[in-house]
């Protein structure tokens, strides 16, 4: 065999396998776009919030899509399911977030597939990480709750690709006031219900207080046994 073929075929090889990389496929120039991403203000206009607990995780988001100061959309389901016992909230570029959806869920076929066994929630934490570094997926600012054999998760994981795996977390433009709920009445003890109860007085409380987040709720329960998803235009559904 040549050098020149030798080559070609070392990057998959030895310590220069891209093991951490979509299977997918790499994109291109992906440096340079996560350098100029990493220096841009990012605005989302949402409230997310994922909450752990021994039992499993629980996310949940508001329901506005906002269009600058316009509300573009009264009716956005802003979790989605990614995995067997996995989901991912969305926030910033809904055209990127449903890119990214698509892609992770995707890689997670294919991994499976291919090993014949579930991709951790260590190992899809660090795929999306890798996404968002590319700089392919503009502004999305998810966080991803799953279930693995070692336990519930909760990670965050800004649009630079930085993993936070947390205990409670927050993103979009509501922060703030769903993050002081959270500091005040997140437990470890917490049951599911509890949580759903906990993480709905956390949209609500952005909801009163943020413009681009509102009209209703989305809650997200991922146990060992899966990933259920419902809506909720009344927040004393939920309360």
């Amino acid at each position: 065999m040549s050098d020149e073929a030798s080559g070609r075929l070392d990057p998959l090889n030895g310590e220069h396998s891209g093991v951490f990389s979509p299977e997918l496929g790499e994109f291109s120039n992906a440096e340079q776009r996560a350098e100029q991403m990493s220096d841009k203000e990012t605005k989302t206009g949402t409230t997310t919030v994922g909450l752990k607990t021994s039992e499993g995780v629980v996310l949940a988001t508001d329901m506005r899509a906002s269009m600058g100061h316009m509300v573009s959309s009264k009716n956005v389901q802003k979790v989605e399911e990614i995995h067997p016992t996995g989901a991912l909230t969305i926030a910033g570029s809904v055209s990127a977030a449903q890119s990214l959806i698509s892609s992770i869920r995707a890689e997670v076929r294919l991994y499976e597939a291919r090993r014949g066994e579930d991709m951790s929630m260590q190992a899809l934490s660090t795929l999306l990480g890798n996404f968002l570094r590319s700089g392919a997926f503009f502004i999305v600012q998810p966080i991803l709750g799953g279930v693995d054999e070692e336990g519930p998760h909760i990670y965050s994981i800004d649009p630079a690709g930085s993993i936070l795996e947390e205990e409670y977390t927050v993103t979009g433009s509501g922060s703030q006031y769903a993050l002081g709920v959270l500091e005040q009445e997140y437990d470890d003890e917490l049951s599911i219900d509890e949580a759903k109860t906990v993480a709905a007085r956390a949209i609500e409380s952005a909801v009163e207080r943020d413009l681009a987040s509102g009209n209703g709720i989305n809650v997200c329960v991922v146990t060992d046994e899966g990933v259920e998803i419902t809506q909720h235009k009344d927040f004393d559904e939920v309360l």
